[in-house]
């Protein structure tokens, strides 16, 4: 039961995070560069892979694919905690992708993220870490 909690409380954390940072991403300014002319800069610059985008483009898609992939992984975490925490206990694989998962967002967190979504990261780690030890035990 404590295992379950941990792993839904992780998953709510992510699903929170992941959902205003897709708000921020279409419909705030939140995104936007302090400095307009960089900004500028960025809405006519191409990526040498292609001219059929914008650095700027790039930049809100990036953003945006980010959090619906955290949004759908925090999604199906709550469900199989919830609703299949039978397949999920027993599923190493559920486990280790999580764990994984979790641990490399941990590690963009403290390199390029700010406080707010490195320790939303930490937090979640660290209950997906316990509720494994917690399942395995």
């Amino acid at each position: 039961m404590v295992a379950q909690l941990l792993w839904i409380f992780a998953s709510v954390v992510m699903l929170g995070l992941s959902s205003l940072h897709l708000y921020f991403t279409f419909f705030s300014n939140k995104f936007s560069i302090r400095n307009a002319e960089v900004e500028e800069a960025m809405k006519n610059s191409h990526p040498v892979l292609t001219k059929k985008t914008t650095v700027w483009k790039a930049w809100i898609g990036f953003n945006g694919s980010h959090s619906s992939g955290i949004i759908f992984m925090a999604g199906i975490n709550i469900y199989l905690a919830a609703l299949q925490f039978h397949l999920l206990s027993q599923s190493m694989f559920l486990q280790a992708l999580t764990l994984v998962t979790s641990a490399f967002l941990l590690f963009l967190g403290k390199r390029y993220w700010f406080n707010i979504p490195f320790t939303g990261a930490v937090v979640s780690f660290i209950c997906y870490a316990l509720a494994v030890v917690l399942m395995w035990i």
